[in-house]
């Protein structure tokens, strides 16, 4: 039987996807970090301290979620994400920070 190959003459690999334990979460943050062998992602979602404990305005970061990689999986998914982002630019128009779009005038 032959094996199923790709142009480049490697084997092709079938990828099975198991959602059965998959978790949705809505995030609007992260905080990254790291060590000599891992990065670490914190995701989660930030919002204004409803208990500020002094007068001055505070952010409250609730870390819900995180994600431990290696440096190489933590490059391909990098690579992955700019490739995403570029097909959306080129589809609706480049993203630009709130802080740098013009203001609207009503």
């Amino acid at each position: 039987m032959a094996e199923d190959t790709q142009e480049t003459g490697q084997p092709s690999v079938q990828v099975l996807l198991d959602e059965r334990e998959l978790r949705q979460i809505y995030s609007n943050s992260y905080r990254i970090h790291a060590t000599a062998d891992e990065v670490i992602i914190d995701l989660g979602f930030n919002m204004p301290n409803p208990n500020p404990q002094s007068g001055q305005q505070q952010l409250l970061l609730k870390i819900t979620d995180r994600v431990v990689m290696s440096y190489l999986n933590t490059k391909r998914l990098a690579q992955s994400l700019q490739q995403l982002i570029k097909r959306y630019e080129q589809q609706f128009g480049e993203l630009v920070p709130s802080s740098q779009r013009p203001p609207v005038n009503r």
